[in-house]
């Protein structure tokens, strides 16, 4: 079975203005990276715009959150919307958001009727960020936390668990699985950092395992982080499908926070992950972009990411 890579152009126009870092031109970097003829073998489909997508987004969010977020999104023509000073909504976010939602859905029909063994979805806005009732650092929708919830509505999946690799924490996943013993959130990030939270005390109903980084740290910690606590947690959860959050933006390279990672540190995760997911799970991964904002770590970053799923779906 092949890689599924979801993606769209509509993703191109959510416009956060000039010098944000969460800008089109990561995209663009991560398909020139793709292009490559190695990248050939992967299935390519565009995000769909689902009928169901606002059922799905209820999943996990709440309805007068979504009506809210309906009531401020600016038409075409009209100056974008800033819903905290880093979180912006363009006339084009709207229809991006929905498709990265969307993207997340196909990949888990994909994975979980066994037409892919895993995927990775190149969207944007990214979505770990976004609480159940409030939008913030540069996320609107929580895509992987949606994705989840929607595995188990859709498909009846029992334990869902998600990585999170970023390297800030996933606070807006961590509020939506805070109480729900059947959704696993890991994750390694930099502490202190944005948004404040991921402690070692923070652990939900025993359900969520924060392995939190000091700035300066890198792969050789990064890796023992894994080893110690989120793999052996991970494995012992016994998930029926692994959902990533894939920031790459613990590159020592990228501008926005002081971890020291290289590409061959996600290399090295998303082989990890390949294999826990092929001997718990029947191979079903699902990973999501999350942040990465140096553009050529970015994309060799992703590319190995990619080719690590590639050959786990071999």
């Amino acid at each position: 079975m092949s890689t599924l890579l979801v993606s769209h152009p509509s993703f191109l126009e959510h416009d956060t203005g000039e010098g944000h870092p969460e800008r089109p031109d990561r995209l663009r970097a991560i398909h020139k990276a793709l292009s490559h003829t190695f990248f050939d073998g992967l299935a390519r489909v565009d995000a769909p715009l689902r009928d169901d997508v606002e059922d799905a987004i209820l999943f996990a969010h709440d309805r007068e959150y979504l009506a809210a977020l309906k009531e401020v999104r600016p038409a075409p023509g009209q100056a974008s919307v800033r819903l905290d000073p880093d979180t912006v909504m363009s006339p084009g976010t709207w229809e991006a958001a929905l498709r990265a939602v969307g993207a997340g859905m196909m990949a888990v029909d994909a994975v979980m009727a066994g037409q892919h063994s895993n995927a990775f979805c190149a969207v944007r806005p990214c979505g770990h960020h976004a609480e159940r009732a409030s939008a913030m650092g540069f996320c609107l929708f929580d895509n992987v936390a949606i994705a989840a919830l929607y595995a188990r509505q859709k498909f009846g999946a029992e334990r869902i668990a998600v990585v999170d690799f970023d390297v800030h924490h996933g606070n807006g996943t961590q509020d939506i699985f805070w109480s729900d013993k059947d959704l696993f959130l890991a994750s390694t990030h930099q502490m202190p950092l944005f948004p404040g939270t991921g402690a070692l005390s923070e652990t939900g109903v025993g359900n969520i395992c924060n392995a939190p980084l000091r700035p300066g740290d890198g792969g050789s910690l990064f890796r023992e982080a894994m080893e110690s606590r989120v793999l052996p947690a991970l494995k012992n959860f016994s998930p029926d499908i692994i959902l990533v959050s894939a920031g790459f933006d613990a590159h020592e390279d990228d501008p926005l926070a002081n971890l020291r990672l290289k590409e061959e540190d996600f290399e090295w995760i998303t082989a990890k992950l390949v294999d826990v997911a092929h001997k718990q799970c029947h191979g079903r991964l699902v990973s999501m972009l999350e942040g990465g904002y140096d553009l050529r770590a970015l994309a060799r970053s992703v590319a190995l990411h990619v080719k690590v799923l590639m050959d786990g779906a071999a």
